[in-house]
């Protein structure tokens, strides 16, 4: 497989996550106090939204790629 093919099927594999799933979340530490030895820590929890028109365009994207890869020059 070529390297067009490739990344074609991963833009439609992504997208299709993307469109499925809707997003994903992640936890942060932060400091949120350091007072001499002491130290305070908080944990954040981060949402990242993927937005539906992303997920469409990666699929298409990914699809172009795929045929413009199995055409041989």
């Amino acid at each position: 497989m070529n390297p067009i093919k490739i990344i074609g099927a991963l833009l439609i594999a992504a997208g299709t996550l993307g469109l499925v799933y809707g997003g994903f979340s992640y936890t942060k530490d932060t400091t949120a106090l350091k007072l001499g030895p002491l130290e305070l820590s908080v944990q954040e929890k981060e949402t990242v939204n993927i937005p539906l028109w992303a997920g469409i365009a990666a699929i298409v994207g990914g699809v172009v790629l795929l045929g413009v890869g199995g055409k041989n020059r």
